[in-house]
């Protein structure tokens, strides 16, 4: 289904509707935040002023100002402005409207298409709006949380600029709740009384997020003390609605991989005290703990290595734990693998290994089995050499042969080299002894 709003700013913003709607800014001087991109001489503002504004698309979190922005661009460009579904809208919906835009356009009529959360529309749908785009049919502006680099097709994103929009800071909060108090659409007919700290209580509780940060003070209105005409916001109260901050967290979006990212890294950079930070903060978003726990398996064995050779097994039963008696109780559990893994000496001497080993393959291909080393369980196969030579390692005094067991072609190369990392320095050691040893006996 498509929304045509043709007279943003002309409807009447009645009491019955939420607070962020009704105190919503309708110019850029009212609009709080995002000077970066709004303040004097910077980009957006620039194009607005221009007239020249090209497709865009707003990436940002939640509650920072994205449609508010939209609708802005709309009226002071003077464009009629549309706004999408991605949840109801069809392919044949957008091209019946994109036509009619087609034609508006002729007779000197701007369109600016709105399309909320962008990154829900299926790759049809987006690819739907593409030709007009091209052909400047309409202006189209999305939004969007997540990145657009995961989300949003190539060929309709290389036809918008990206402006990110940033979270709100505590002190763009207390202006937005400020200007909501006096504004005659916020509370009228109300007194409101607060603390002088209410707002940056409030402010600090939204998380960046001016939609929540209005609907808290509104809740906070409406739970004050009344007396009359004027309602009084007391400590007590507000502190009932702020007892728990919401932590944005999406355990499906870029969120989810930057903090893992953020966990990875701090353990890697024995930095014990970021890496529980972080895989608290996965837990309380909510996280799989068992995701958690397979990430520090893999863990365990890339950074770590033989330089702990406890960290693998400790992780297992970390992920063993997770199974075992689940969130919450399972938190502990996978703090003591956090915090013995951030501490562990580290290794990427395996990692560094295989992949050294895949880029031989890659780059030789399947090469053929010595001789020696096949197996040979039929006659045809003793008769045409398998396992000739073979020399069994438990023979010998040292336990080591001359026989050569790599492929020809990869004579020398060498994958695993140990670090001198905590016990890892044994097997360094060793693999030394085993070099000199062959080095006093050639390889047949």
């Amino acid at each position: 289904m498509v929304v045509k709003q043709e007279s943003l700013f002309n409807a009447e913003r009645g009491t019955s509707s939420p607070l962020a709607y009704r105190v919503r800014p309708t110019t850029l001087d009212g609009f709080k935040g995002q000077d970066h991109l709004l303040g004097p001489g910077k980009l957006l503002r620039q194009l607005i002023a221009e007239d020249q504004i090209p497709s865009l698309i707003f990436w940002g979190p939640p509650g920072v100002g994205k449609t508010t922005l939209a609708e802005i661009i709309a009226q002071q460009t003077k464009s009629h402005f549309i706004t999408f579904s991605a949840v109801t809208t069809g392919i044949k919906e957008i091209r019946t409207i994109m036509d009619e835009a087609e034609a508006n356009r002729d007779f000197g009529e701007r369109t600016i298409v709105f399309i909320d959360e962008i990154h829900r529309f299926n790759k049809a749908q987006q690819d739907a709006f593409l030709p007009y785009v091209e052909r400047g049919s309409i202006t189209l502006i999305g939004a969007t949380t997540e990145n657009p680099s995961f989300e949003i097709n190539a060929a309709l994103l290389s036809r918008c600029k990206v402006l990110v929009l940033k979270e709100l800071t505590p002190a763009a909060l207390v202006d937005i709740l400020q200007a909501a108090l006096e504004n005659p659409q916020g509370f009228p007919q109300l007194t409101v009384t607060l603390q002088p700290d209410t707002l940056q209580l409030i402010a600090e509780f939204a998380n960046g997020d001016a939609r929540m940060a209005l609907n808290t003070l509104e809740m906070a209105v409406l739970n004050g003390d009344r007396e009359g005409q004027v309602v009084t916001i007391t400590t007590a109260g507000l502190h009932q609605l702020i007892n728990t901050k919401s932590l944005r967290y999406d355990k499906n979006g870029e969120e989810h991989y930057n903090i893992i990212s953020a966990l990875h890294k701090s353990m890697r950079n024995s930095d014990v005290d970021a890496a529980i930070y972080w895989l608290m903060r996965m837990l309380k978003g909510g996280e799989d703990p068992l995701y958690i726990a397979r990430r520090l398996i893999r863990f365990a064995s890339e950074d770590v290595g033989l330089a702990d050779r406890q960290a693998l097994p400790l992780t297992v039963a970390a992920y063993q734990a997770c199974q075992l008696i689940g969130m919450p109780e399972c938190d502990v559990n996978l703090t003591e693998a956090v915090t013995y893994l951030a501490l562990a000496p580290k290794s990427n001497a395996l990692y560094a290994a295989k992949s050294a080993a895949q880029a031989d393959i890659r780059a030789t291909g399947n090469l053929p089995v010595p001789l020696q080393i096949r197996n040979a369980p039929t006659k045809l196969m003793k008769d045409l050499g398998y396992g000739d030579d073979y020399q069994y390692a438990h023979d010998t005094a040292d336990k080591l042969t001359t026989m050569t067991t790599m492929p020809p072609e990869l004579s020398g190369h060498q994958y695993y080299e140990p670090t001198d990392q905590g016990q890892e320095k044994t097997w360094q050691q060793r693999l030394a002894a085993i070099k000199q040893w062959h080095a006093q006996h050639p390889r047949s």
